[in-house]
């Protein structure tokens, strides 16, 4: 798993930097042209920027930008409070926010719950759906909810016929969706599998599928 870590301060870049790569595997940038370049070469379980960075554009929100478009999921830096950051970032939003000044502990939290999400549905993805309890939701759409949980928390295994949309509605939340066969296309991107991505607040993307597709997702608890 990858962590793309966007921190201007060379010091406090390099203790983060640290103390991440105990969990996953890290790159980091200081200025905002390398972390574009950064997302452009490959993917990431998160990423984690600082809201002002040196370089061209807007700072912290570029990259929150580029990254909402690429469906990684990111966690923004500041010491601003939430509000005051979703009326300067709307109508984008960061995953989940670090106030400054902030602990460690908090920063490994918060990067440790991404990094669970993308580890459960993998565990999901190699144990297979079972075959009952299937609900055809639309024409070319089945979709199979784990028991005992809320709708839009619930574990959920979606299986596309070729040719199928999906409106994606039963997480009402931030979400992580690994593509287990076939490919998902996610706002005309396709994903093929085995592929991982981020599904953030509404309006969520449309998705469909060409040649067919099994997916599990799974909301972000917290």
């Amino acid at each position: 798993m990858k962590v793309l870590l966007v921190e201007d301060d060379a010091s406090l870049r390099e203790g983060m930097s640290d103390i991440i790569s105990e969990l996953a595997e890290v790159r980091s940038a200081g200025l905002v042209d390398s972390a574009l370049e950064a997302l452009r070469q490959e993917r990431f379980e998160l990423v984690l920027t600082d809201l002002r960075i040196s370089g061209t554009g807007q700072g912290g929100r570029t990259i929150l930008e580029m990254a909402r478009r690429l469906l990684q999921p990111v966690v923004l830096v500041s010491a601003a409070s939430e509000e005051e950051l979703q009326r300067a970032l709307k109508p984008f939003e960061p995953d989940a926010t670090l106030i400054k000044p902030f602990q460690l502990d908090d920063m490994t939290a918060l990067v440790e719950r991404f990094l669970a999400l993308r580890g459960e549905l993998e565990r999901w993805a190699q144990e297979r759906p079972p075959e009952a309890g299937w609900t055809e939701e639309a024409t070319g759409v089945h979709v199979l909810r784990s028991p005992g949980a809320a709708a839009d928390q619930a574990l959920t295994w979606i299986r596309l016929q070729p040719g199928a949309s999906y409106a994606w509605t039963h997480h009402r939340g931030r979400a992580g969706v690994l593509v287990v066969e076939g490919d998902l296309e996610v706002d005309g991107a396709r994903q093929p599998a085995p592929h991982y991505l981020f599904l953030s607040t509404s309006p969520l993307p449309a998705t469909r599928t060409e040649k067919g597709c099994l997916a599990v997702s799974l909301a972000l608890k917290g």
